[in-house]
């Protein structure tokens, strides 16, 4: 029996979301909250949801830190949105997150699957 659409839906584990972001806007450019939560949706099949409430906090903390920068423009259907920019801070963030996340995978994998059962 297959799972459901909705039970595939996965929390995002601690640390990603900035990495996810990040992410994001290094491949989209310049982006505002909503267009960040739905191309995350939409690359993971719908598996991962980044919630309002944790994304606008979430970039706000990365505006602080300078990983991105926040202006408000007009969207694609004319009203004010605030578009988030990567920085090279940013850059340089996502190059450690990614790097952290894949020795967390490879750690993981080296438990899960040993070597020789």
């Amino acid at each position: 029996m297959g799972r459901s659409h909705d039970s595939r839906r996965l929390e995002l584990l601690p640390g990603t979301l900035y990495m996810l972001i990040l992410k994001t806007l290094a491949r989209l450019g310049p982006a505002h909250g909503y267009g960040i939560a739905q191309f995350i949706k939409q690359t993971t099949d719908d598996v991962l949801h980044v919630e309002e409430g944790s994304l606008y906090p979430a970039l706000q903390r990365m505006v602080v830190k300078g990983w991105v920068t926040a202006e408000w423009q007009r969207s694609d259907n004319n009203r004010q949105a605030r578009y988030y920019r990567l920085t090279p801070a940013g850059r340089r963030q996502l190059n450690a997150e990614v790097s952290d996340y894949a020795a967390m995978v490879d750690a993981i994998a080296r438990v899960i699957v040993p070597a020789s059962e």
